[in-house]
């Protein structure tokens, strides 16, 4: 059992390094917490592979029906009697994997809806321009009428003008649909410049968060990275831990950070808030 279990675990290193070169060799795409580089479920009987970069350690383990059966950390094979120390670890990547998950199944439904809602837009204003080239045509075949009988003609012309005024109306609504599709498809566009500005700028938070933690770190205000539980930067205070830091730790902080120190950033327990924007990481 002992040697199967190495064998395995072995298998699983080499083959996520392997992916990892092959990603590495094409671009991929930003998600909103870059925290892992690649997951995938690599066969269908309920084998999965994971592998991720978490608060500065690289983990890789395979699980079997929702069972742990493999674990590295760091390259170093992680031995069973072991992985309760990584329970915690192990439950925050899964969870980080299944929102991000739901959230791109959530936004590809919402671009399909708006791509389906502008196609009807466009057959609709398409229906009701046909709609005003029949109302016209039968405008004039009235009028007609109205030449050989004057009585009928009164009547005709003002079936006419109703249905004159009625195209007219016909016209002015498939403009307007036809404006509306434009504007769906402008606001399409837009939603999606948003959501990857937003991407980057999610990961661009987090790496300035970490490069901040390492300066945290270097300048022995924290021992290591995992020791940061709270953390509150504004214009006025630098409180880390709990401690306010003197004044000049707070301005060496101000000039290198100062997005985050006028944006007023909090950081707790893996949660931060940026410009009144909430990140969870559970």
């Amino acid at each position: 059992m002992k040697t199967n279990y190495l064998r395995s675990a072995l298998l699983l290193i080499a083959a996520t390094a392997l992916t990892t070169v092959a990603n590495a060799q094409k671009p991929g795409k930003k998600t909103a917490f870059n925290s892992y580089n690649n997951y995938d479920t690599f066969d269908g009987k309920g084998r999965e592979r994971i592998q991720t970069n978490w608060k500065g350690k690289t983990y890789q383990m395979e699980l079997m029906n929702n069972k742990l059966v493999a674990l590295a950390v760091d390259g170093e094979i992680i031995p069973s009697t072991k992985w309760n120390e990584y329970s915690a670890a192990i439950a925050a990547i899964r969870e980080q994997i299944r929102k991000d998950r739901i959230q791109a199944k959530k936004d590809q439904a919402q671009a399909k809806r708006d791509q389906e809602q502008a196609g009807r837009d466009q057959q609709q204003a398409k229906r009701d321009q046909e709609q005003a080239a029949r109302d016209q045509q039968h405008a004039k075949v009235e009028q007609d009428e109205a030449e050989r009988d004057q009585q009928q003609a009164k009547r005709d012309q003002e079936q006419a003008a109703k249905d004159q005024q009625q195209a007219k109306r016909d016209q002015e609504q498939a403009s307007r649909d036809q404006e509306q599709a434009k504007r769906d498809q402008e606001q399409a566009r837009l939603d999606q410049i948003q959501a990857k500005k937003d991407q980057e700028r999610a990961a661009e938070d987090q790496r300035v968060l970490k490069q901040m933690t390492n300066d945290l770190v270097a300048d022995h205000i924290i021992p290591n990275e995992d020791a940061l539980h709270e953390l509150s930067f504004n214009g006025e205070e630098l409180i880390v831990n709990g401690k306010k830091q003197p004044d000049n730790v707070f301005k060496k902080y101000s000039e290198k950070y100062p997005r985050f120190a006028k944006g007023n950033t909090s950081y707790e327990n893996g949660k931060r808030q940026f410009n009144g924007l909430h990140i969870h990481r559970n």
